[in-house]
């Protein structure tokens, strides 16, 4: 258990932290900051924080664990300020999504005695500020942290409780490997999200399509609707990645066109059937860090309630839903929900309890 944790930034990620290190009893004392009046009160009332202040160099003295909650562009000028009021054997670490630039320019600033492990939760939501903080946003979650090579290890194992402690299943990279990693998973299907939807209202008429606009497109943009700020300093700090991963997204776009232009049936349905063939793996049974995943693809009748009933019949069996995600649905028709756990054992079980409740059930 920490004495004293201190969160720099209420918002999502740092007042569900606080509400996950309370629930489960993780710490003695949660102190935590915001500029934000409403977010400290929320913070307050919700039981997230014991304290809560605007003084973050008075919160930050005495604090074992000190948690950048802050978006990426304001990090290093937070932790600039701070720095001489951190008591000799802090550790410190952040919640971006970022970390090369951020851990190499930390390690510059932190005063002695005193160590940063970047933190990455690879968790959010579509609510923002504390009133959207969840005390179970970083269940099964995984959680990145990215220590540097000269720290010791008593300083990571502190950042890497505290990610275990919420829920999250913890995975240690170096900031390099980190931040190209997301730029691939994250940051470059951000940017292909906004280059769409620009694509189409740059088009003469291009707004008066968007009623037309089927799953397919809403479920490629829907991150396109994210915070602009917050993705331009992800962007600006991770630069070298993102434009690494554009010039080979570039690659692909310049083949699609070129075999389309030239009519090239066999290479067209090459390429759709390879892409089909890797998007179906995920996430099932990927190994690596990643870890295993067993799915099975529900059936469910248009009506209400019905990932309620399932996951209380699995719940009752004692059967842990790892992840959770509505694949299709026609209105009046029903659709199919995907399930995932993290083992066989639990796939099985989970197919049969469902198939006798009179669900039609497939495993992949």
């Amino acid at each position: 258990m920490f004495n004293q944790v201190t969160i720099i930034g209420v918002g999502l990620i740092g007042g569900s932290l606080g509400l996950a290190l309370r629930r489960r009893s993780l710490a003695r004392r949660v102190v935590g900051v915001d500029k934000n009046p409403e977010n400290l009160r929320l913070a307050r009332e919700s039981g997230a924080v014991h304290e809560a202040t605007f003084d973050a160099a008075e919160a930050v003295a005495g604090s074992e664990l000190v948690i950048l909650a802050t978006p990426v562009g304001e990090t290093l000028s937070v932790l600039a300020r701070l720095k001489s009021h951190l008591s000799p054997g802090t550790v410190v670490t952040d919640v971006g999504s970022t970390k090369a630039v951020v851990c190499a320019r930390a390690a510059e600033i932190m005063p002695p005695q005193v160590w940063f492990v970047g933190g990455h939760p690879m968790a959010g939501s579509e609510y923002t500020g504390m009133a959207g903080a969840d005390p179970y946003l970083f269940e099964n979650a995984f959680y990145i942290i990215t220590p540097l090579p000269d720290t010791p290890p008593p300083a990571i194992e502190r950042v890497r409780s505290l990610a275990a402690g919420v829920g999250a299943k913890v995975v240690e990279m170096t900031p390099a490997e980190h931040d190209q990693a997301v730029a691939a998973v994250s940051h470059l299907p951000h940017l292909v999200a906004v280059a769409l939807v620009n694509t189409l209202v740059d088009l003469p008429g291009g707004e008066d399509f968007l009623p037309l606009g089927a799953g397919g497109f809403r479920d490629t943009t829907r991150v396109a609707a994210g915070n602009p700020l917050m993705w331009r300093d992800i962007f600006l700090t991770n630069t070298p990645a993102v434009a690494g991963m554009l010039a080979v997204f570039r690659r692909q776009l310049d083949q699609l066109e070129e075999v389309i232009k030239n009519g090239d049936g066999e290479k067209i349905l090459a390429l759709l059937e390879r892409a089909s063939r890797v998007r179906k793996k995920i996430p099932a049974r990927m190994r690596g860090y990643l870890g295993a995943m067993y799915e099975i693809v529900v059936g469910v009748p248009d009506r209400p309630g019905m990932i309620a009933k399932i996951a209380g019949l699995l719940g009752d069996a004692g059967i842990n839903i790892s992840d959770i995600e509505i694949l299709r649905v026609r209105e009046g028709e029903g659709g199919s929900i995907r399930l995932a756990f993290a083992t066989a054992t639990e796939q099985d079980e989970a197919a049969n309890i469902l198939r006798q409740a009179g669900y039609q059930v497939v495993k992949r």
